[in-house]
């Protein structure tokens, strides 16, 4: 097989910290020839002169070691292969990290192992590990039980070790297996088949790592937008193509806004590098048809595969903060290119992770917790359920400038596609007030510009001022397809009440469109009221005419 086309495959090896992790990864390295010779004589040479017995996992600390001196080596991404194919073993220094590497899509694995010590057995932090495995998307998980030399290779250990956590992997839809017994300290079953275990018929590790089967892509087109360049007459959009294929020609939507353009062409630097399809995995720049804004964070799909469209969802999250995970306090979501402010509405339980058994009225999500939680976004987000793409479907959030969770979206709240508009609590309210309206003199039509969403909550700034409106410092918005009213005050919005609770104070009013209300008084605002409330006492055009005025904050632009 030609280099160039090798199979590969991401693996996590993870653990207690306690149970020989480390000299499993050490062992796979030095038995498959992957360390350098150097390296080794050096471990040798530093156990001699300290009186200590060789460690396979002092090879991990020369590596770290080396990587603090400079040299390009990353404990992240440790590389050995077989005769079948390459492999990559991430091996994050901490939770924290694995999880902000996951997200980026740096430490995509396809498969993962926890090590299990023989002696020790199944503890917490071994299935807090499995947790967090299933929280990012990892659902192949295989168990390397080590240490079988300390239980004198007995198969009743291993044996109910595997009934055991079988049973707990089963519960988080983790596939489970293969289990592999060895000694990753006496190289037992590592390369070849144990002699000290003849009950034990399965496959090696190496085995089993070859008998690994590739995960298939999905094929659904997600392009998360990393970033927008400007070169010459060309606006190349930039991000990874994470799933699915694109081509010249493709018709895209881009998300959250609706936006639906083509691909013209794909950036390159060279004529012979030049693209006219790109896969899964590649890192792309694209070029489109039609000039809208477009910034880092939006996703790029096709138009019949469309993402969900959101400012809060429900998710599973495995926090790891320094401090608990409060409600309302406000967090920096990232999901793919997105980030925004975010904050925890709701907390609907934890789950005890030793025994997957739910706990109710939990008021706060401590260190190493798992919950089953509802996010709301200040922004607007394009997303996925992570059943259904799991890149676009997992996500972290950072308390300050510390990743301190990570989660998968599980679900979206009804009443959630609230693109622009104002939110407080269950109030939510549509609204256009603040969005530009243009006349196209190509169309003959007057439409919204495209441009960001934004949604307002209490206490936020509003723009009164922009290219097709000019609204005063205090006025009141009302909804009335969601009936809902807001006040602004001094350009700050006030309150968000539900219409039957609004009270007219004698401040402008618009609709939720910025059209004007000719409602000047307690007895203009009850014959407006009234009159949208009798079904067929005016039709829609009467009513506009009769109470509605385009022209007092609202002009037309050209666009």
């Amino acid at each position: 097989m030609n280099e160039n086309t090798r199979e590969n495959l991401k693996l996590v090896v993870t653990g207690h910290v306690d149970h020989g992790k480390s000299t499993v990864i050490g062992r796979l390295l030095y038995d498959t020839d992957a360390l350098p010779q150097g390296t080794i004589d050096r471990v040798r040479e530093i156990s001699k002169e300290t009186g200590q017995p060789f460690e396979f996992a002092f090879l991990l600390d020369a590596f770290e070691e080396e990587r603090k001196q400079g040299i390009t080596l990353d404990t992240t991404r440790l590389q050995f292969s077989t005769a079948k194919r390459d492999y990559l073993i991430i091996d994050a220094p901490g939770h924290k990290e694995f999880l902000k590497n996951m997200i980026s899509g740096a430490a995509d694995a396809e498969a993962a192992f926890l090590v299990v010590d023989a002696k020790s057995g199944v503890e917490e932090q071994t299935k807090r590990h499995a947790h967090m495995l299933s929280l990012l998307g990892i659902d192949r998980v295989g168990v390397l039980v080590n240490k079988m030399d300390l239980v004198g290779y007995d198969r009743a250990v291993f044996f109910a070790i595997q009934k055991e956590l079988t049973s707990f992997l089963l519960n988080l839809d983790l596939v489970s297996g293969p289990f592999v017994p060895l000694s990753a300290l006496l190289g037992e079953n590592i390369l070849k088949p144990s002699e000290l275990m003849p009950w034990y018929s399965g496959p090696t590790l190496i085995g089993t790592l070859d008998s690994l089967e590739k995960i298939t892509r999905p094929q659904a087109v997600r392009f998360p937008i990393q970033d927008v360049y400007k070169f010459d007459d060309r606006r190349i959009i930039a991000g990874r193509l994470e799933s699915g294929s694109l081509k010249v020609g493709d018709k895209l939507l881009i998300s959250p806004g609706g936006k639906k353009t083509t691909i013209v062409s794909f950036a390159a630097w060279l004529k012979k590098d030049e693209l006219t399809l790109a896969h899964a995995g590649q890192s792309l720049g694209i070029i489109v048809e039609d000039e809208f804004f477009n910034k880092r964070g939006e996703l790029i799909t096709a138009i019949d595969g469309s993402p969900k469209v959101t400012d809060n969802f429900k998710a599973s999250i495995f926090w790891l903060g320094r401090a608990p995970l409060l409600k309302g306090k406000k967090y920096k979501l990232k999901l793919a290119t997105f980030s925004s402010e975010a904050s925890i509405e709701k907390i609907y339980g934890l789950i005890q992770s030793e025994n997957l058994a739910p706990v109710a009225g939990a008021a706060e999500v401590s260190f190493n917790e798992v919950a089953e939680v509802l996010i709301r976004s200040k922004t607007p987000l394009a997303l996925d359920l992570f059943s259904e793409h799991k890149v676009t479907g997992r996500f972290v959030l950072m308390d300050g400038y510390e990743v301190a969770g990570g989660g998968i979206v599980t679900g979206i709240t009804e009443g959630a596609m609230l693109l622009s508009g104002f939110v407080d609590g269950e109030i939510r309210a549509r609204s256009e007030v603040f969005e530009e309206y243009v006349y196209s003199l190509e169309r003959m039509l007057v439409t919204k510009k495209p441009g960001k969403c934004f949604l307002y909550h209490l206490g936020d700034s509003v723009p009164l001022e922009g290219e097709s409106y000019n609204y005063p410092d205090s006025f009141d918005i009302v909804v009335f397809r969601d009936q809902v009213a807001i006040k602004i005050r001094s350009g700050v919005v006030s309150a968000i009440t539900r219409l039957c609770d609004y009270l007219y104070e004698g401040f402008p009013m618009v609709n939720g469109r910025g059209f004007a209300l000719k409602a000047d008084s307690d007895a203009k605002w009850l014959e407006l009221r009234q009159a949208l409330i009798v079904p067929g006492s005016l039709d829609e055009t009467e009513l506009a005419t009769k109470y509605l005025d385009f022209n007092t904050y609202r002009k037309i632009s050209f666009g």
